[in-house]
């Protein structure tokens, strides 16, 4: 087993064996018996394949009182039987012996599936010898909670699970990165080579695409919550999301890898919006969110052709243009890119979509408020003062975008110097935010905001006081998420025309998805899918 991190040589052998399809498994984590049985029931309703009863959830659990009642047949769904200790990340801090006859008396319940933890194996499979029913498969497993060992330990670990005697390997890591989950990808690989069952899978926001991505490395299953509050492990998405937002049961080994770098990347409705637009062409592609610290390291680890194209948001978009083989000529005059392809040849092209979506976002919005007909052939941008918060990635894009349509340019942002920079590259005045405020050389400015400002959690914060905003006609908010953040409602209640950044996100992800797909972007449904189901 290599020891490298990247995945550019990690995809699932060509001549692979048929493998069972990736079961999406339902942790049930109810305080009493009887409720227990009922989110088993739910878990089945929500189209999962098997369902985890974690006994160490139980409130005054009696295991012959209450398995009969949890494990009664018919049962909706197969059974995978869990009594995590505590020195194991679980609930149970009672002794071996008691526990280890709970999960005997499940086995004899017919429990298809139970679990016991690698550091009691050898002790749990001596108790066991010859009493285990042949329907029943012992999963070993390993839980590490600070960090993901390198390729060759985690091979090990495989080895010494295996040496048990397991039926399934279990290996749990947490990523302190997101190259991490490379690590388990290979893993997954290797076992499926050697036809080894494997779960593996790597905890927390950092290592969330291995619990999407495992079936396209031949995971034996993947664990999905009843609902959001009913996770069994940091960043588990919910089995809704598996099966509906990522069309988990359509991901195999030829499926290409999309998805939105960023950080924070957790509010990004864009798994949403491109998932339902792959699906309705056709398209074998899953977008994932991809929470990165570093995008060189990033790109350099997931270099496989299957990892196809990527998003790029806040804080990567100016690094995404020395990362790129190859720049558009307007990303590069822009100084951000926002969409990263693969090319068939390996080389990353990067791209702005940015610019174009906001900028006629903003000239459409405009035009829809005037009451009188418009000049086609002249922007409703030419001449006008246009004051951009934010000399970042997206305010560079609204900057050169409403140049290029004749607007007088100002940037205004909270560090003088990064403001004066793009001022400069702009050819235009730079101010602070605090100079802002007091900011009012004529009527009917445009006001662009481009920062994080506002945005989810920080709902209650605003770029400029209400104040301020009298002196605007049009306010532009690249946040969208809320919709409506607390700057456009108080334009709106100044009398300005408000244009909104789900506006703008619609029009780039068009641009992205053309890009990622070489295909025209389904308009209409784009549009219905960010304005019902965002």
């Amino acid at each position: 087993m290599a020891t490298a991190m990247s995945v550019s040589a990690v995809s699932p052998p060509a001549a692979a064996v048929t493998r069972p399809r990736t079961m999406v498994c339902v942790p049930a984590t109810a305080r009493a018996p009887r409720e227990m049985a009922a989110e088993l029931a739910a878990a089945a309703a929500l189209g999962a394949d098997v369902a985890e009863l974690r006994l160490d959830c139980l409130a005054g659990f009696a295991p012959r009182r209450d398995l009969p009642v949890i494990l009664a047949k018919p049962r909706p769904l197969p059974a995978l039987v869990t009594y995590r200790p505590k020195w194991e990340g679980g609930e149970y801090e009672g002794d071996d012996e008691s526990r280890f006859e709970a999960l005997l008396l499940a086995m004899e319940l017919g429990a298809e599936y139970v679990d016991v933890e690698l550091k009691v194996a050898d002790k749990f499979m001596k108790l066991i010898s010859g009493r285990k029913p042949d329907n029943c498969k012992l999963i070993v497993s390993s839980h590490n909670y600070e960090t993901t060992p390198s390729s060759e330990e985690l091979a090990n670990l495989v080895a010494q699970i295996q040496a048990t005697g397991a039926d399934i390997v279990k290996i749990a890591t947490t990523a302190t990165e997101i190259v991490d989950v490379a690590k388990m990808f290979q893993i997954l690989v290797h076992c499926q080579e050697k036809q080894v069952p494997i779960i593996g899978l790597v905890m927390n926001d950092r290592g969330f695409i291995s619990r999407v991505l495992c079936p396209k490395y031949g995971g034996f299953l993947t664990f999905g919550s009843l609902k959001k509050g009913k996770e069994s492990a940091p960043a588990q998405p919910t089995a809704a999301d598996l099966i509906n937002l990522y069309n988990i049961r359509q991901i195999g080994p030829d499926t290409k890898v999309f998805g939105i770098i960023g950080k924070p990347v957790g509010h990004s409705k864009s798994p949403i919006l491109h998932n339902e637009a792959f699906r309705s062409v056709g398209f074998n592609a899953v977008y994932v969110p991809f929470l990165v610290d570093d995008l060189a390291k990033f790109l350099d680890t997931y270099s496989s052709p299957d990892f196809a194209g990527f998003s790029c948001t806040i804080p990567h978009k100016e690094a995404a243009v020395r990362c790129c083989d190859e720049v558009d000529p307007v990303a590069r005059d822009i100084g951000a890119v926002n969409t990263i392809v693969r090319r068939p040849d390996g080389k990353l092209v990067g791209y702005n979509t940015d610019y174009v979506g906001a900028i006629s976002a903003i000239e459409d919005g405009i035009k829809a408020s005037e009451s009188e007909p418009t000049d086609p052939d002249k922007s409703p941008l030419a001449g006008r003062l246009f004051v951009v918060i934010g000399a970042g990635g997206a305010g560079k894009a609204l900057a050169y975008g409403a140049k290029e349509k004749g607007a007088r340019v100002v940037i205004a942002n909270r560090t003088f110097a990064r403001a004066q920079e793009l001022a400069n590259l702009i050819g235009g005045p730079a101010l602070t935010l605090a100079d802002l405020e007091n900011y009012h050389p004529e009527e009917g400015m445009i006001l662009a905001n481009t920062t994080a400002i506002g945005m989810h959690p920080n709902v209650n914060e605003t770029p400029l006081s209400k104040q301020a905003l009298r002196s605007y006609a049009v306010v532009f908010d690249a946040v969208y998420t809320p919709k409506e953040t607390r700057l456009l409602r108080e334009a709106a209640e100044c009398g300005a025309t408000v244009v909104s950044g789900l506006e703008m996100f619609i029009r780039q992800a068009m641009g992205q998805f053309e890009h990622f797909t070489g295909m025209p972007a389904p308009d209409s449904l784009m549009r219905d899918i960010v304005l019902t189901k965002t």
